[in-house]
């Protein structure tokens, strides 16, 4: 089905607007690149002063071609953009690159200028990337609009091409966008696409991603993001990459404070809340990567291999130590490096000589290198049911001998059934690269990069396998639990207590337990016999955060002579530390039983709308720090994945022979209130339940306070 972008990524034609002669400056380079790399379409250079440039006729304007453009490069000083942009909506061009700088990046009158750009794209539906981009590289339809030297061509020097499969790279950077690449292709593996979104006055991050996750010819993505504007298309990008298993490797810049600065002043970016960008990484089964070596590494195991079924690696290598290298490398990542049985080891032992190893690792010698015993190992390790993948640890430094033949590794790598990961812990030679990519092997060698590229690769399986039952729709199940109400009658003040709180919760279906608000002490009597002891008695006003802070408190009250003397304390308490505090009342509810303290929260992000966590809750929360966030709503299902994936999740398990908690009844919990949240986005900010009490199996969970927070 055609793709709306099809045209921008590979034009029929295309107008450099200010082409120059000049190869030393960004526009003659353009040119250049656009015909070094052979593009097969229409090239019409645009520039009043000259009449023909390197051969190819030169026109004084866009509308003096007379022919249809489906791309035009604009590559002029920036306050002569949008009339070059006029131009070309007059005449139809579908789309175009603003390589030009000067504009939201830098503020004021310039911010104005892209504002403008916008305005237009939107009125004349030209779609528009830029400004402040460099361009972009179409590997495969051989268009390099772009001024980047990484996408020059040598004459006489074939590319070194590995992998069948292809990466595509979206980046906010050029330059890294460019870097990665070129990285890449140093590696052999193949691209399809390269684009550089600029300061995305039109087309965004979230837009560039959905045409790489549709894209037959891209097996992999690589981002490299500083924020997202177009968070719709991005995240409507992110579930599809999911649902179809399109890996996303993202690195995310503007982190730390100095970052988050930079980021504003370089593409005029809102780098957003790091936390609630992990959140959406980890619902879509992002990879994330804050190394470049690292996240080209990642992306090239994941285009050389299929996913592996477990975590049992085996180590083969020539060199002893090497091979220890290797399994403490994987081991480290939390990968598997089992011992193999007597009958694999003496297969292996038949292959090489006495003083080799077959155990695991695997050291073959360089001896079973010349007998064959490495190949035949690969092969034997490709086909035993005891490891899940391979990790070939060697050296390559030869510029004349190979320790493989090609008519023996390349079917056995055509025909793997599980990753076969090659590391060379010396410099690999460009001759043993060349060699290797013709069995569709590339050569890696940072060592502790393809430890950690096998754990993604392992981490990226699992959640594969997950996805289908986290990413349905909110089942009947949990929709019928949280009836569409009007709640509004519950919104009408600035700020509201806990009991204010709880009302709201239970009028939208969440079970809470039996609680009376107590204003006036005559009223005592009747709230005693309906809630029955033990009973806890909380003061309660909408100014007052930490009841316990102000004395605001008594637990596990049992007689009625301490519970009017608890509502007396109470209000005199209160009183004396915050006289001008607005007092509700007194609520009383009964002393839960004893469970799992966790907390379940809300809250509303800048860029991604309301999330949903859930962590070790209690006086615990502030200190351990262990919670889990996921943009909402999130299924039950998603619910119990953040559960697990606690670093408190034993507690729940059954902690040293204590009783499973009600996982199922919490993870309803969560995705209730995640729910909510959602509903509510327009006019409630925070929801907090802490702590919520998980009782043992079949006895549900107890919310024993809550807070729900106007949005501001």
């Amino acid at each position: 089905m055609p793709h709306p972008l099809d045209s921008f990524f590979a034009p029929q034609s295309i107008a450099l607007i200010g082409a120059s002669r000049d190869h030393e400056k960004i526009p003659g380079r353009l040119l250049a690149m656009l015909r070094k790399n052979e593009y097969p379409g229409r090239l019409y250079p645009i520039n009043p002063n000259y009449d023909e440039i390197d051969g190819l006729k030169c026109f004084k304007s866009i509308a003096a071609i007379g022919e249809p453009i489906d791309l035009a490069i604009v590559v002029i000083p920036a306050r002569a953009v949008l009339g070059a942009l006029e131009q070309c909506a007059a005449v139809g061009v579908k789309n175009a690159v603003i390589i030009s700088s000067g504009f939201a990046e830098e503020g004021g009158d310039s911010a104005a200028m892209q504002d403008a750009i916008v305005a237009l794209a939107r009125r004349t539906g030209m779609r528009i990337s830029g400004p402040n981009a460099e361009g972009f590289y179409s590997q495969v339809q051989r268009v390099a609009a772009t001024f980047s030297p990484t996408v020059d061509v040598k004459p006489g020097v074939a590319p070194l091409v590995a992998t069948k499969r292809r990466i595509g790279i979206v980046a906010q950077s050029g330059g890294i966008g460019f870097a990665i690449s070129h990285r890449a292709k140093a590696l052999g593996v193949a691209l399809s696409y390269v684009v550089s979104a600029g300061n995305e006055s039109d087309l965004g991050a979230g837009e560039f991603l959905d045409y790489m996750v549709q894209d037959k010819s891209t097996d992999v993505i690589l981002l490299f993001i500083e924020g997202i504007r177009d968070v719709d298309k991005f995240m409507a990008a992110a579930k599809r990459a999911a649902e179809i298993g399109k890996p996303v490797i993202v690195t995310k810049v503007g982190r730390s404070h100095a970052g988050f600065r930079a980021a504003a002043s370089h593409t005029a970016s809102m780098a957003g809340w790091s936390g609630a960008y992990d959140a959406v990484f980890a619902k879509y089964g992002f990879i994330v990567s804050n190394d470049l070596d690292e996240a080209v590494t990642i992306a090239a195991v994941m285009a050389t291999n299929p996913l592996p079924k477990g975590d049992r690696v085996a180590v083969l290598t020539v060199s002893g130590g090497a091979g220890i290298w290797g399994a403490d490398t994987v081991s480290m990542q939390g990968l598997q490096v089992p011992e193999l049985s007597e009958g694999v080891q003496s297969q292996i032992k038949a292959w090489m000589p006495s003083y080799g190893a077959a155990g695991n690792p695997i050291d073959v010698t360089a001896q079973g290198v010349t007998s064959g015993g490495l190949q035949k190992s690969i092969e034997l390790l490709n086909a035993s049911s005891e490891v899940d993948a391979t990790l070939v640890v060697l050296s390559l430094s030869s510029e004349t001998r190979m320790p493989f033949k090609e008519a023996e590794l390349k079917p056995a790598i055509e025909a793997q059934a599980k990753p076969v990961v090659f590391y060379s812990y010396t410099l690999p030679s460009d001759f043993a690269r060349r060699e290797l990519a013709k069995s569709g092997v590339v050569v890696l060698s940072g060592l502790t990069h393809v430890g950690v590229a096998m754990r993604r690769l392992l981490d990226y399986a699992k959640f594969s396998t997950k996805f289908s039952a986290e990413l349905k729709p909110a089942p009947q199940a949990d929709l019928a639990t949280l009836p569409m109400r009007d709640l509004s009658a519950h919104l009408t003040s600035s700020a509201l207590s806990e009991a204010d709180s709880k009302a709201l919760l239970r009028d939208a279906g969440i079970g809470l337990p039996d609680e009376v608000l107590v204003k006036q002490r005559d009223a005592l009597d009747a709230a005693i016999a309906r809630v029955g002891f033990p009973m806890v008695m909380k003061i309660q006003s909408p100014e007052i955060g930490h009841k316990s802070e102000v004395g605001g408190v008594r637990l596990n009250i049992t007689t009625k002579g301490e519970a009017f003397s608890a509502y007396r304390d109470l209000l005199e308490s209160v009183q004396k530390q915050l006289p001008d505090a607005k007092i509700q009342g007194v609520l009383v509810g009964p002393m839960a039983k004893k469970g799992v303290e966790i907390i379940i929260g809300t809250l509303l992000d800048e860029t991604f709308g309301p999330l949903v966590m859930v962590g070790l809750g209690g006086v615990a929360t502030e200190l351990f720090r262990d919670v889990i966030y996921r943009p909402a709503p999130v299924s039950a299902a998603e619910a119990a994945t953040m559960l697990e994936t606690l670093k408190a999740a034993p507690l729940l398990r059954g902690f040293r022979g204590g009783a499973k908690a009600d996982v199922a009844a919490l993870s309803q919990l969560i995705a209730q209130v995640s729910l909510l949240a959602e509903r509510l986005r327009n006019e409630v900010g925070e929801i907090e339940l802490n702590p919520v009490l998980v009782h043992p199996e079949g006895h549900g969970v107890t919310v024993v306070d809550a807070l729900v927070v106007r949005r501001k």
